[in-house]
């Protein structure tokens, strides 16, 4: 082969594998999301008016219409994104990070589910996000579904991870701006649990004084594992621990941490 030709060859190659590896032509990462590095963008879509149910709950299809134990139903302006991500990472890691970096901003984690917990990956794909490249095993899936913090507390982000039978993993996100304000949206148990014990921490920033919402919902949580001690920071720390005794957790796994910590937040007592 002549040296013409070799050269030829060599740049044919060097150009199939830039395009293989470009974004989706008129994408973008999310502005609140950064990329993790390595990863592409393989599926983007900015819809000016879209109406989307988010899950807050394991998701099934019953007599042929999906069901969730809870859900967030909002309107207005999507952005969504798909990404392939390096083979050198897995779907896990890189979900975590998008999850730290988003409660970072402070954006409040309203579910959380892990793996055959979140129920069908092809539901997920299909129904709740309308994307085929998403569905994959269902062990191999983890869903979460936060809130901005204000000024952009109508703003929701759903994020969701799959690795395919192929080994490919995807992160998933969108960022939807609500046009009507979404009022009070509570986490579930099972989800503050999750946090509590993944970070060690969960901290609470609007939630000053004890509503009976709040301290009844962070009560299911404690009684989610009797054995998890916790200690309760903030000004009102034992007003907070009051609440949660008189919803039936035991005194014996509550302690009185600092106060100078804005709204109320628990640790896990190792």
């Amino acid at each position: 082969m002549s040296r013409f030709k070799r050269c030829g060859l060599a740049l044919s190659l060097l150009l199939s594998c830039s395009v293989a590896w470009a974004d989706v032509a008129g994408s973008s990462d999310l502005e609140v999301l950064p990329r993790f590095a390595g990863s592409k963008i393989v599926s983007f879509k900015n819809v000016a008016e879209q109406e989307r149910t988010y899950p807050q709950g394991s998701i099934r299809r019953i007599s042929g219409t999906l069901r969730y134990e809870r859900e967030v139903a909002a309107q207005g302006q999507l952005n969504a994104v798909t990404y392939e991500l390096p083979r050198t990472h897995t779907a896990n890691e890189v979900f975590a990070q998008a999850r730290a970096a988003l409660q970072a901003q402070d954006a409040e984690l309203l579910y959380w589910c892990v793996g055959r917990e979140c129920g069908s990956s092809s539901l997920w794909a299909n129904a709740v996000f309308d994307n085929a490249t998403l569905y994959g095993s269902d062990a191999e899936q983890t869903y979460a579904l936060m809130r901005l913090a204000a000024p952009r507390q109508d703003s929701l982000v759903a994020l969701y991870s799959i690795t395919r039978g192929n080994k490919r993993a995807y992160l998933h996100a969108e960022l939807l701006a609500a046009n009507a304000a979404l009022g009070e949206v509570l986490p579930t148990p099972a989800t503050l649990q999750r946090q509590l014990k993944n970070t060690g921490e969960l901290r609470l920033p609007k939630q000053v004084e004890p509503s009976a919402a709040w301290a009844e919902l962070l009560a299911r949580s404690l009684r989610l594992d009797s054995t998890l001690r916790v200690s309760i920071s903030g000004a009102q720390a034992e007003a907070w621990r009051e609440a949660l005794v008189e919803q039936r957790v035991r005194a014996s796994r509550l302690e009185l941490g600092e106060d100078e910590v804005s709204g109320v937040q628990l640790n896990v007592l190792r």
